[in-house]
């Protein structure tokens, strides 16, 4: 078994990113992509992808501009993806979109575009106007066979599949089929959007037990408390860990901030919050998806924050440092997270801390959820403790 020193030695090979640009490119909306895999938790189409379907996905800007940009990722691609057709348009209800917003999408002019295995590609300009907090709806149609489809897991959010080219429909007839994960889509730039806030971390920051459409996890709570005046990315990972690797939930965070946070257009500022499952699955026996399973310690989670602020400040964005939330745990694994909390509050290498912990706590049992904000299972917020994580924090820190 690796230490954890030797795991954050090793570099595991950078799927290539989005990398920032002049030009007045900001994100508005993005996620961390991740590799199809037959063991990941919730049901996908991503494992056997697509062939002559057309798959429409909806997702809410956190910033406006006059145009905007799509990009794709074919990071975990086995070989070249050949995408045929692709449109967006202002969102409808459903798989429906507003009629007179469908704009076809480009790529170096053409309506084809083919993307080489573990690379990526952004649409040309599109002029369609978006504000902060509109739905956009972008429709993939793929005519050959894909292979297994880069993806995002849990996107709370429901995707749409039709049999052929549905791309410019307005209505959702054709769209008979759903799933819960976004796939190939990995960002929306909009020109002029300003600068913007990456929230980094794993199932909490991804939404875990958040409303299916209603976008109430926490980074949309908190796009809604900085009322549309910074953008909020969500690149949180379910499952993903600060220190290892994993084969369906994400490369360890100490190295995909680099492609996931700091390559993204105009991020200025990272809010982490990761590390919980790093204590809970070194103590659990290993899966295929939580494979290696390694103990660590509160000083080893600790090495890894410093090495994450580092990668960060190396790149001129501002660190938020997140205490770990109340995680029903007890003896060893209650004390590491308390040291964690203990030093991220005092350490003062993170440039500012906002403490979830705190945010969500029953006062009268501080190492336990407040009833009114868990889920259920005592380890991930409900949409009301997601709002409360999102108020705690304090828009000065950003």
């Amino acid at each position: 078994m690796m230490t954890v020193a030797a795991l954050l030695a090793a570099l595991a090979p950078v799927p290539a990113a989005a990398h920032a640009e002049p030009g007045g490119w900001s994100a508005a909306w993005a996620t961390a992509v991740q590799q199809p895999s037959p063991d990941v938790w919730y049901p996908t189409w991503a494992e056997h992808g697509f062939a002559d379907q057309s798959v429409r996905q909806v997702v809410r800007v956190t910033a406006g501009g006059p145009q905007l940009r799509i990009r794709l990722s074919n990071a975990y691609g086995s070989g070249p993806l050949r995408l045929t057709g692709a449109t967006v348009a202002k969102a409808g209800t459903g798989a429906g979109v507003q009629a007179h917003t469908v704009r076809p999408l480009t790529f170096a002019l053409a309506t084809t575009a083919s993307i080489s295995a573990g690379g990526h590609t952004a649409s040309d300009p599109v002029p369609l106007p978006v504000e902060a907090g509109e739905r956009l709806t972008v429709t993939l149609y793929f005519h050959d066979v894909t292979g297994p489809a880069t993806y995002h897991n849990l996107a709370q959010a429901t995707a749409y599949r039709a049999t052929g080219d549905h791309t410019r429909d307005t209505d959702a007839s054709a769209y008979t089929e759903t799933n819960s994960s976004w796939f190939y889509l990995s960002g929306v730039d909009v020109r002029g959007g300003g600068a913007a806030v990456a929230a980094f971390g794993d199932s909490i920051t991804d939404g875990y037990a958040a409303t299916l459409d209603a976008d109430d996890r926490y980074p949309d709570a908190l796009a809604r408390h900085l009322g549309g005046r910074r953008a909020v990315l969500n690149l949180g990972i379910a499952g993903n860990r600060l220190l290892n690797d994993s084969a369906c939930l994400g490369e360890r965070g100490v190295t995909r901030i680099r492609w996931d946070v700091l390559d993204q257009s105009h991020v200025k500022t990272v809010i982490v919050l990761e590390g919980i499952n790093d204590i809970l699955l070194g103590m659990q026996d290993p899966t295929p998806c939580t494979t290696p399973a390694v103990k660590v310690s509160a000083a080893d989670l600790i090495a890894g924050y410093r090495q994450l602020i580092r990668a960060a400040h190396d790149r001129h964005v501002r660190v938020v440092g997140g205490t770990l939330l109340p995680a029903n745990l007890s003896g060893e694994a209650e004390q590491t997270r308390d040291e964690v909390n203990a030093w991220i509050r005092t350490g003062c290498d993170f440039d500012a801390v906002v403490d979830f912990e705190r945010a969500v706590a029953d006062p009268a049992d501080p190492d336990r959820f407040r009833p009114a904000y868990d889920s259920g299972d005592h380890l991930h917020p409900n949409p009301a403790g997601y709002r409360a994580m999102a108020d705690a924090v304090d828009p000065r820190s950003l």
